[in-house]
C-alpha cells in the first residue's frame, strides 16, 4: 500500500540496536480502500500505530530483562510491535495484536529489518474476543488509556485472553483511565501493583508521572 511516507530509525534497547520502519511523522495517512474507516480508525488517529511513544519505549527497555522463560506473552495495541521484537530477540514465545490494519505489515517488516523469523500477529479489536487468539500467562501493552472508553474495552478484552494465573504489565505515562480500568481487573481476580518509570517526551506529561503497572491473578 502506497500513500505515506516512512523512515528508517534505531533505538537502543537492553544492549542491542533496533532498527525500525516507522511512519515519517504523525501527519500520514492513505486508506485508499477504506479499510481502517471499516476498523473504527479516525483519520486523526490513523497514524499513531507507526510512530514511537516514549511509554513504548520504556515498555521495551523493560521486556529486555523481565522474566520470561516459559511464559507465553501477548502484546497488545502493538503498533510497529517495538516489545514484540525485543522479545523475539530473547527467544520468547509472542504474539502481537492491533486493530490497525497495517500493523500487522509494519511488525513483518520490522521483524526483517532486524533478522527476525516471522512473529505471530493476529487483528484483534477490544469489542470482544478473538478465538484464534487462546490465553496468555502474560499481557503487555503501553499507553493504551488514553480514551475514556479503553478502560472497560481492555479489561474485557484481558478476560478473554489472560489465562487463570496471568499478570498484565501496562506501561503508561499518566493519561488518566487507569483507575477505572484498576477497578475492573481487580473484579476480575487481578491484584495491582505498581512501579515508577520515566518517560521522557510523553506527550503532555512529566516524565515522573510515567508507571508501570502490573496486575497478577493467581490460579484458583
Amino acid at each position: 500500500m502506497s500513500g505515506y511516507e516512512v523512515d528508517i530509525i534505531t533505538h537502543h534497547i537492553g544492549g542491542s540496536d533496533y532498527r525500525l520502519r516507522v511512519l515519517r511523522d504523525k501527519q500520514q495517512y492513505a486508506d485508499p480502500d477504506g479499510s481502517a474507516e471499516r476498523a473504527g480508525v479516525s483519520p486523526a488517529s490513523w497514524p499513531l500505530f507507526g510512530v514511537v511513544w516514549p511509554a513504548g519505549l520504556a515498555l521495551a527497555e523493560e521486556m529486555s530483562r523481565f522474566p520470561v522463560a516459559g511464559k507465553s506473552i501477548l502484546e497488545l495495541g502493538c503498533g510497529i510491535g517495538l516489545s514484540s521484537l525485543v522479545l523475539a530477540h530473547r527467544g520468547a514465545n509472542i504474539t502481537a495484536c492491533d486493530y490497525h490494519p497495517l500493523a500487522g505489515e509494519f511488525l513483518k517488516r520490522n521483524a526483517e529489518l532486524n533478522g527476525l523469523g516471522p512473529i505471530p500477529f493476529h487483528t484483534a479489536p477490544w469489542t470482544g474476543p478473538n478465538p484464534r487468539l487462546g490465553r496468555y500467562d502474560l499481557i503487555i501493552g503501553s499507553d493504551l488509556l488514553y480514551e475514556r472508553d479503553h478502560a472497560a474495552l481492555l479489561a474485557g478484552f484481558i478476560e478473554h485472553h489472560a489465562g487463570d494465573a496471568a499478570q498484565v504489565l501496562i506501561a503508561d505515562p499518566g493519561r488518566g483511565y487507569v483507575k477505572p480500568f484498576s477497578a475492573l481487573l481487580t473484579t476480575r481476580g487481578f491484584v495491582r501493583s505498581e512501579q515508577r518509570m520515566p518517560m521522557a517526551g510523553s506527550v503532555g506529561m512529566p516524565a515522573s508521572r510515567g508507571q508501570l503497572f502490573s496486575f497478577v491473578r493467581s490460579a484458583a
